[in-house]
């Protein structure tokens, strides 16, 4: 089943309205016409079964035939991924499999050795969040992930009640077993270039658990998404 988004506020009583970029997709990609059922997820957790009523230039109405569940149920852990901005394709490619593993919020980080500097434009930042709707389409998840402004290290919030903020550090930190369970947790990775002395001191200050990958050298992107998957796999859905 062909599977689009819509946001909440296109769908009026029995009707749906795609937009631009999807109905492109459903005309022209696709070639798909009037009659044809469809999936549409509204990217707060729905998903429904759609009928194309009526294909035009600049959007597409469909009816709805009936709620479905989603092939992909959220997990019960709420993860923030807080990741140090990287240079390229790197970050993008964070983004797909932050969405693919589950997470619920994506933070990205300024740090002292981070690729990139605090000039990030809105087109970056609309590029991550189109690749986030893209992911959640393919991956079968009907809830968007939040990708959030980007933030200075300094900035970050220390965390709600009950909630784990583990920094992952190539030196001075713990086992993972020092990891509290816990159904909210925001794991913060850095840049390539590692972290300051005095980011550790901070984070150390503030609270965080610190923990290692045993001495494993991981690149940047590699290890945020590890993180996403130990995590789950540990607290999450994937245990």
């Amino acid at each position: 089943m062909r599977r689009f988004y819509a946001p909440p506020e296109n769908f009026t009583g029995r009707c749906v309205s795609l937009d631009l970029d999807e109905t492109r997709h459903l005309r022209d990609v696709l070639r798909l016409h009037d009659g044809d059922n469809i999936s549409v997820f509204d990217g707060a957790g729905r998903e429904f079964l759609c009928t194309v009523e009526t294909v035009e230039k600049k959007h597409t109405i469909l009816t709805i035939l009936d709620e479905t569940s989603p092939t992909s149920p959220e997990s019960h852990l709420d993860l923030t991924l807080a990741v140090a901005i990287l240079k390229g394709e790197k970050l993008e490619l964070v983004v797909q499999k932050a969405v693919e593993l589950g997470v619920s919020t994506l933070q990205p980080l300024f740090t002292q050795r981070c690729d990139i500097k605090p000039n990030t434009k809105d087109k970056k930042i609309e590029r991550w969040r189109k690749i986030a709707h893209e992911a959640a389409k393919q991956s079968g998840r009907a809830k968007l992930m939040k990708i959030e402004n980007p933030i200075g290290l300094e900035t970050l919030p220390a965390g709600s009640d009950g909630e784990n903020v583990i920094l992952f550090t190539e030196r001075e930190g713990s086992h993972f077993s020092e990891i509290k369970p816990s159904k909210k947790i925001t794991a913060i990775v850095g840049p390539e270039g590692g972290w300051e002395d005095s980011e550790l001191a901070w984070a150390r200050e503030r609270g965080f658990t610190l923990v290692t990958f045993g001495g494993r050298i991981l690149r940047a992107e590699t290890a945020a998404i590890s993180v996403a998957a130990i995590l789950q796999h540990r607290f999450g859905d994937f245990s």
